[in-house]
């Protein structure tokens, strides 16, 4: 008999959707969140028969929860832990434990899934079949953000389809076609449901567009923003908007925690979120809201405007013009970015600052971090250079 602890979200149940391939029957499953796992683990220790295996997946225990699956494995074995968030890699030092960020030789990051399937395939638990390759490649891509990189957009979809139906309805459907297909692919029902959660998630993030905060958290700049659902693709969006900031926070005030994304490759939101109690990937983590992080992103950010959108339309205040791109702010300041001598430089209300950069990319960075501004619209501009016009014949 085998028993399965994984995570609540796509990569977790993709673990036990391959557990129920291999098992059937023979395998319980629970879905955890992460302050939940340390339970289920204390409830198996204390209640479950020394012959029943247990498997961990996409999830790791506490330091107290460390010491007691140490003690069982000693004495039963019958445990396996397999995990691929850089924070857990600390459980390899045991021998139930099993954690792999990246694939050695091919640098590719890995998920519990990939994982998983990896070790149910060579311990001759379960056949390979193209279908079920390509349903783990795609839940890997969607977890390690990979999808986006190669525009593999049935990656989005896949998760968008776990969170539309209910995870008992997903796990069945996903087993039926797994065990029926050769390869995978999604019916026509599914194709006109997704289409219409596309719509629905593009709503939701312009609404947000319109909600994001700028924040100085420690030594990072921080979007803050509520939202309770979309978490993922409402950080995505909101970090190629504003790509001046580190990362978004975004709050999930009745689940009381906080997820943290960045595009960035020097940022690693899995140490934002450590700092708080929680973890992750370097790009998506999470965390509980704890009082410090309460100050932190909501009592310190809640008395903040939204950030203003840069014009989307334009036709002559464009970014890096020969002409110069003029921005502005709230407190009704104009600033114009140039070009001299191969550096980049800003002008506040037609005084130079002392600052210049090697790139455009730097120049409007520190411009947005500093100043708040946004790219003014064409109006704003044609009136801008007809003062100057004005006072350069005055």
């Amino acid at each position: 008999m085998y028993k399965l602890l994984s995570h609540n979200d796509l990569d977790g149940v993709g673990c036990g959707i391959l557990a129920k391939l291999a098992f059937g029957q023979d395998v319980k499953v629970r879905y955890n969140s992460v302050s939940s796992l340390n339970r289920e683990i204390e409830y198996f220790l204390e209640n479950d028969s020394t012959d029943t295996f247990l498997l961990i997946t996409d999830l790791s225990p506490n330091e107290e929860n460390e010491k007691r699956l140490t003690s069982f494995y000693k004495e039963h074995g019958n445990i396996q832990l397999i995990d691929h968030h850089k924070t857990a890699l600390h459980l390899n030092d045991y021998d139930w434990g099993y954690v792999v960020v990246e694939e050695e030789g091919s640098g590719k990051l890995t998920s519990a899934t990939s994982l998983f399937y990896q070790y149910l395939v060579y311990h001759q638990h379960l056949e390979e079949s193209d279908a079920i390759a390509e349903f783990v490649e795609l839940v890997r891509q969607y977890d390690t953000w990979e999808w986006e990189k190669n525009q593999n957009h049935k990656a989005h979809s896949l998760n968008s389809l776990f969170f539309l139906v209910s995870i008992d309805e997903f796990e069945l459907k996903m087993i039926e076609r797994l065990r029926s297909s050769d390869h995978f692919d999604f019916d026509d029902f599914e194709k006109k449901l997704l289409g219409m959660e596309e719509d629905k998630i593009e709503r939701y993030i312009r609404r947000k567009k319109r909600e994001i905060v700028q924040a100085l958290v420690g030594k990072f700049y921080a979007g803050v923003v509520y939202a309770e659902s979309y978490h993922s693709e409402v950080g995505n969006e909101l970090a190629k908007e504003h790509t001046h900031l580190d990362y978004i926070a975004i709050l999930n005030m009745g689940g009381k925690r906080i997820s943290f994304r960045t595009i960035r490759d020097d940022v690693d939101v899995s140490e934002i979120a450590g700092y708080y109690g929680g973890g992750g990937h370097q790009k998506a983590s999470g965390s509980s809201m704890t009082e410090e992080a309460y100050k932190h992103f909501v009592l310190d950010t809640f008395h903040l405007e939204p950030l203003h959108e840069d014009a989307k339309r334009n036709r002559y205040n464009v970014k890096e013009s020969e002409f110069g791109s003029l921005y502005q702010n709230r407190q009704e300041d104009i600033f114009l970015l140039s070009r001299k001598n191969e550096q980049w430089a800003i002008e506040k209300n037609d005084v130079k600052l002392e600052q210049t950069f090697s790139t455009y990319r730097e120049c409007e960075h520190f411009l947005k971090r500093n100043y708040e501004a946004w790219l003014a619209r064409d109006d704003v501009f044609v009136e801008y250079l007809i003062n100057k016009v004005k006072k350069a014949e005055s």
